[in-house]
């Protein structure tokens, strides 16, 4: 009995530390990698990938088959023996082992088995590609998070005040110092403050929704995160912009489909071309009249009717309804359009990173500014409320100052989440990793 009451209480602290468990930034994006579907049906393309490259290498090896049959007749049919129409039953069996090589295809084996590789290192960078989006969409669903958390504390912060601000407006009424319009204005305020609360904590909790979906994480359970103060690095470290080409998969998958799709046209044109095969093979056969002890014997005739052959098949192309004509053009159109997707994926690689450049020097800078005009929004807010305390300052310009204070640490706030988010892109797009697997 107390070990069953020690095994409960164990169980039930283990999954009180789990549910207390903090989750970083990195730690929700390797869960969101490791348990992605996109990205486990990118790992099971590549395996099929790997798969069609086994095939393309097997296609140059031999082909060996071996075959036995056996047969009974019965009333009327040919002996072996003398070829002549018998009526007596008789058991045939025959024993055939042949193997088949392909000396000449027209390179068309050559060129599946380099579109076959090409297409297992296009399958690496797919699968490289599924994970950093991945790991770029769970980064912005946990900035979302981190920036209601940050409005939800605000507007937590605006109630308490408004509160304090309600009972001081009432008292101040007591002594005749404020008006009942003044209590009813700021009680008002009030209001729309614990307003403006619920729908922050409504947009958190969708927030915090939308990451669990991008992690893949079960929906009921719950998941506390940690905001680190995470700050971006200043955009002067990098000197200038640069986009590692090399290393972006993006741009890796447009280039080796390009490879592809080249030796998927040499290889419809190699349709053209005639081939030429060998062939060898073996074969014996065993007869015996049933109800008849004449005859030789099993091993004799298998050694007698032994028989051996070797070949050598040459086949020209000359007419199949232009099968092979429209092949090569859906290829060589194919590999135009791979071409072009080439081109298209270079300039628009190369525009993501100035754009995501600009944007991270943009909202350092920006935060900069921000970072003054809430200090400069703080202190007007202070000063009005003292002349709201003294009588010198109506509720609506207590109010005014009160809103574009929130609003300015609300843009303060956004800027920063933002340069952090626009500095992960201008690293994945230079060529580093966003995140640690």
């Amino acid at each position: 009995m107390k070990q069953l009451i020690l095994g409960v209480f164990m169980s039930w602290c283990s999954v009180d530390v789990q549910a207390q468990e903090v989750w970083t930034m990195q730690r929700c994006i390797q869960y969101a990698v490791e348990h992605s579907h996109e990205v486990k049906r990118a790992e099971l393309e590549l395996d099929n990938s790997q798969a069609n490259k086994t095939a393309a290498v097997g296609r140059f090896l031999p082909e060996v088959g071996a075959r036995i049959s056996a047969q009974y007749n019965f009333g009327r049919a040919i002996d072996p023996k003398t070829n002549t129409y018998t009526d007596v039953n008789t058991f045939n069996n025959v024993y055939s082992l042949s193997a088949s090589l392909p000396v000449f295809d027209g390179f068309s084996r050559l060129h599946a088995l380099k579109a076959a590789k090409a297409s297992v290192l296009m399958g690496h960078q797919a699968f490289r590609q599924k994970q950093n989006q991945t790991a770029l969409t769970v980064l912005q669903a946990f900035v979302n998070v981190a920036y209601y958390e940050g409005m939800v504390r605000m507007a937590g912060e605006k109630v308490k005040e408004a509160s304090l601000l309600v009972r001081l407006t009432r008292v101040l009424e007591k002594v005749g110092r404020k008006s009942a319009a003044d209590v009813a204005q700021v009680e008002s305020q009030q209001a729309e403050a614990d307003y403006e609360l619920t729908r922050q904590q409504n947009l958190l909790a969708s927030a915090l929704l939308e990451l669990k979906k991008g992690m893949n994480y079960p929906l009921t359970d719950s998941l506390r995160l940690t905001i680190d103060e995470i700050t971006a690095r200043d955009a002067r470290g990098y000197g200038s912009l640069a986009t590692n080409r090399n290393l972006v998969p993006e741009f890796l998958v447009a280039q080796y489909q390009v490879q592809v799709s080249k030796h998927e046209w040499h290889q419809a044109r190699a349709a053209l071309y005639p081939s030429l095969s060998l062939s060898a093979g073996l074969n014996t056969t065993y007869f015996h009249t049933l109800h008849s002890d004449e005859g030789q014997s099993f091993r004799s005739q298998l050694k007698n009717n032994m028989g051996e052959y070797v070949g050598v098949t040459l086949n020209i192309p000359l007419f199949n309804r232009l099968q092979t004509i429209t092949s090569i053009r859906k290829a060589k159109n194919n590999y135009r359009i791979a071409c072009e997707n080439y081109q298209q994926q270079q300039l628009e690689l190369e525009k993501l990173s100035r754009e995501a450049w600009q944007d991270w020097q943009g909202y350092l800078k920006q935060t900069e500014q921000m970072e003054h005009r809430v200090k400069a929004d703080s202190l007007a807010y202070q000063l009005t409320r003292r002349q709201f305390e003294e009588g010198l300052a109506t509720a609506i310009s207590l109010h005014t100052t009160s809103s574009q204070l929130l609003k300015s640490k609300a843009t303060l706030l956004q800027c920063r989440l933002m340069a952090i988010v626009k500095e992960q892109l201008v690293r994945y797009y230079n060529g580093e990793q966003i995140w640690t697997e």
